[in-house]
């Protein structure tokens, strides 16, 4: 049994930390005379020794009481009790405590690798230069979120390696959207399809992994190919963001097919093309799934070094149509209605909503439109993304810009908004903790030190967990500076990467990572 003890103020952890050093919780515990095993961490025997707790403090995390067997259900609450009297915490919320009490993270205290676990990691490794290598291949033929050829001709490539799995491969028509011109012209715009890789849909466990195979590079990009840097980093488009990921999750998948508990555990691949524009088309796809599943995986690239996003902001991507009037700019100047003028003072309104509500920013990408110099400009485009903390904010957000676009700001102009808000935000919610601490725990079998940090950036995790599904997603290969000429993506982390994908499907079908659990968890807060 596992209670994890957070605290709501920004000084808990150090007061914490002053407490526990000091011996003051341990004494008036009085279960036991054992030393202090450093900071913020003890632990003690209870009753005739069978169990050992530990409570520990970690910066920004708060307090965990970790224990074998059946823990007296009071006991977190006499900690918290302990801890008010030996320190000056300030007062907290909820029930008048300084503390709240939230579910452990589901994984068994006795994680570990077994034999059968590593015979699927063993399986990875030995894969090390065909993980590598069809990443390259892929990443070598441009798929930009908006070249059909290269998208189609990609997913041929992935399609065939998906084709030895022991699973159902079908590519999925996505659903067609509108586009907005910068004439201000709206075109609807087919998609090209998504891929689904399918394993045992009856079993009583369903996990879900995603990603797309679409890249932020157009056809005409002068990026193109996949080099070696002098530092061994590989360099190339869609090497990290996600060919690279999409490799690493292909090979999870085939080591865990040889593991003898497989068969508790269906699991479902959805590659998407549009994911780099918001997923407008495989966006109801990705809602379905997560709606069934229990856990999902993703696999965008982790940083550098290792680190997972934690929680993420929600996003939103907008097109506002300014009509005006043309008219010759030097004989009927007074005769026309400046699109051009509207759009930029429109822009400054939407730009003023930043320093607003914490944690909301407004970005205006772009204005087109207009035409030659001696005419009014009749007609132009506004796009620009929203970015929220939360679900309130982005209801804020949303009725500031309503506000804004209701009345143009001179006589003569029409206006007209396109988009919304494509991505929900994504807390660390109790389910979210929970399976991050599986995680965690999952990678220091490996050898591996996981951490997360909170990230302004939007992925498909965000739909999957809109949807009710607990997720990770950033399983991918380890790399940086995506989006850009200079993206890489670290050869050694294909393995790194897919070895932890592995050990925690094997654990999820054992049962150390409860996935119904964390299922549960997440429809709580729904």
């Amino acid at each position: 049994m596992r209670w994890d003890i957070q605290k709501h103020t920004r000084d808990f952890g150090g007061a914490c930390d002053k407490a526990i050093n000091q011996g003051r919780a341990l004494k008036s515990l009085g279960d036991s005379d054992d030393p202090l095993m450093g900071m913020g961490c003890f632990s003690f025997p209870r009753g005739r020794g069978l169990e050992r707790q530990r409570l520990e403090t970690r910066k920004g995390e708060g307090l965990a009481l970790t224990g074998e067997g059946n823990p007296s259900p009071f006991r977190p609450r006499r900690i918290a009790n302990a801890l008010q009297a030996s320190s000056p915490l300030p007062p907290g919320e909820g029930d008048g405590t300084r503390f709240t009490f939230a579910p452990a993270p589901a994984r068994s205290p006795s994680m570990r690798i077994l034999p059968q676990d590593q015979a699927a990691l063993d399986l990875v490794g030995r894969g090390e230069a065909d993980l590598i290598d069809r990443a390259v291949r892929w990443a070598n033929v441009n798929s930009g979120s908006n070249h059909a050829e290269g998208l189609d001709a990609v997913l041929g490539l992935i399609e065939a390696e998906a084709g030895r799995l022991p699973a159902e491969v079908e590519r999925i028509p996505t659903q067609g959207f509108s586009t907005v011109g910068d004439d201000g012209s709206v075109k609807p715009q087919a998609r090209a399809d998504a891929l689904k890789i399918t394993a045992r849909p009856e079993a009583p466990i369903q996990v879900v992994l995603t990603g797309h195979y679409d890249t932020v590079y157009p056809a005409d990009s002068a990026f193109q190919t996949v080099v070696a840097r002098p530092d061994g980093a590989l360099n190339g488009p869609g090497i990290a963001d996600m060919k690279g990921g999409i490799s690493v999750m292909l090979g999870a998948l085939a080591a865990f097919e040889t593991h003898p508990e497989r068969e508790r555990v269906g699991w479902t691949v959805l590659l998407s093309p549009d994911e780099e524009i918001g997923s407008p088309a495989s966006a109801p796809l990705l809602a379905e799934l997560g709606a069934r599943g229990h856990v999902g995986m993703t696999y965008e690239p982790a940083l550098a070094d290792g680190t997972l996003a934690g929680a993420r902001k929600g996003s939103g991507n907008f097109h506002l149509i300014v009509a005006g009037k043309a008219a010759h700019a030097g004989r009927a100047f007074h005769e026309g209605a400046n699109a051009v003028a509207g759009a930029a003072m429109i822009a400054t309104a939407l730009h003023g909503l930043n320093g607003r509500r914490e944690g909301v920013t407004v970005n205006v990408a772009r204005i087109s439109g207009g035409g030659a110099l001696n005419v009014v400009a009749d007609n132009a485009v506004v796009r620009f993304n929203v970015r929220v903390p939360d679900a309130q904010a982005a209801t804020w957000v949303t009725d500031a810009i309503g506000e804004i676009v209701s009345t143009p700001p001179f006589e003569g102009l029409t206006l007209d908004l396109h988009g919304g808000m494509t991505r929900a935000p994504k807390p660390m919610d109790a389910s979210q903790t929970a399976l991050f601490e599986a995680v965690r725990e999952t990678g220091a079998l490996l050898g591996q030190a996981i951490a997360w940090s909170p990230s302004g950036g939007v992925c498909e995790g965000n739909n999957l967990h809109a949807a009710g599904l607990p997720n990770i997603d950033t399983l991918g290969v380890r790399g940086g500076l995506i989006h850009s000429a200079e993206e890489f993506a670290w050869p050694d982390s294909f393995v790194e990467r897919a070895q932890l994908s592995t050990l925690m499907l094997c654990k999820i079908a054992s049962g150390e990572i409860d996935a119904e659990r964390l299922k549960r968890l997440r429809l709580e807060t729904l």
